[in-house]
């Protein structure tokens, strides 16, 4: 019987020499490199974009193939922005008069159909809030390709006879529209003088506070940019103060109601200073007064 201890031994190498299983240097340097995150992200990440960014420099390079890439583009987008959804072919105006209507279809003036990427919306809000009729313009295609256009119309409340005429005036003070004769809007009160459309909220509470006398107002008149008058009929005025007018007519219904003050014979009121009140009588009234106290009768009309 043979020994099981000489099978055991390992043969020699062919050639003679032991290989050593330790890595060569540019192996264990790779591998150390390989272990780095940074080369890792270099080889997966840089590599493939360095590669395609060198293509695309050759492709691009070429005068004609770029001009041939953008034409490429630029097709492709206008065949997409031309498609039938995205067509508009009516005008829908909605929250107006009939003439506001006509107003805002001719100030906007779309040549329809076209394209809903061509409209600039942002320019044809201003367009129709431009106009004096219009306090605010809303625009959003329907489906359907319509453009719908969303109104909200100033609503006058006052009439304004200024250096340019009769104006129509919404309760801030803008412009609604031109206005031919008074008789044309009886209804609103009037105002007059220079700058009176800047002081409309004013205004307004004062025809709010007059409302018990509403049937003898004619109107306010602005006076030097700074106060009101209150004119009644029978050519009598109220002359009010710059501060807090409201109260002043407070104390003149007041005065009414307890001393029928109004329905006397007097030209004007003036309550400019609240702790003296005067009047001016009417000069039949004024000579009743004075022969009253026995002096002669005068043609003039005093305080």
């Amino acid at each position: 019987m043979q020994s099981l201890g000489r099978s055991r031994s390992v043969p020699a190498q062919s050639n003679g020499i032991r290989r050593d299983p330790a890595p060569t240097r540019w192996q264990y340097r790779m591998q150390r490199l390989w272990l780095t995150p940074v080369f890792r992200v270099v080889c997966r990440l840089g590599l493939p974009l360095g590669v395609v960014a060198l293509i695309a420099t050759g492709v691009l390079y070429s005068d004609a193939r770029r001009a041939a890439i953008v034409q490429g583009f630029a097709n492709l987008q206008t065949k997409f922005e031309q498609r039938p959804e995205f067509r508009v072919s009516l005008l829908s105006v909605e929250g107006a008069s009939r003439d506001l209507t006509d107003a805002v279809r001719a100030k906007l003036a779309l040549k329809l159909p076209q394209s809903s990427f061509d409209l600039d919306m942002d320019a044809l809000r201003a367009k129709a809030e431009s106009l004096d009729a219009v306090a605010k313009a809303e625009l959003r295609v329907r489906s359907g390709g319509v453009l719908q256009v969303l109104l909200t119309e100033r609503v006058p409340v006052v009439v304004w006879r200024g250096a340019d005429g009769l104006q129509l005036l919404d309760a801030e003070g803008h412009r609604v529209a031109g206005l031919s004769a008074r008789a044309d809007r009886a209804d609103l009160p009037l105002v007059a003088g220079e700058a009176a459309d800047a002081a409309m909220p004013e205004a307004l509470a004062i025809f709010d506070t007059a409302r018990p006398i509403s049937d003898r107002v004619r109107g306010l008149i602005r006076v030097g940019e700074r106060r009101w008058d209150l004119v009644l009929d029978r050519d009598q005025r109220i002359m009010l103060p710059s501060a807090n007018p409201v109260a002043a007519v407070e104390r003149l219904l007041a005065l009414n109601a307890s001393d029928k003050l109004l329905e006397r014979d007097i030209l004007s009121i003036d309550l400019r200073n609240q702790d003296r009140p005067a009047i001016r009588l009417a000069p039949f009234a004024m000579n009743e007064v004075r022969r009253a106290q026995g002096l002669a009768p005068t043609t003039e009309s005093g305080l």
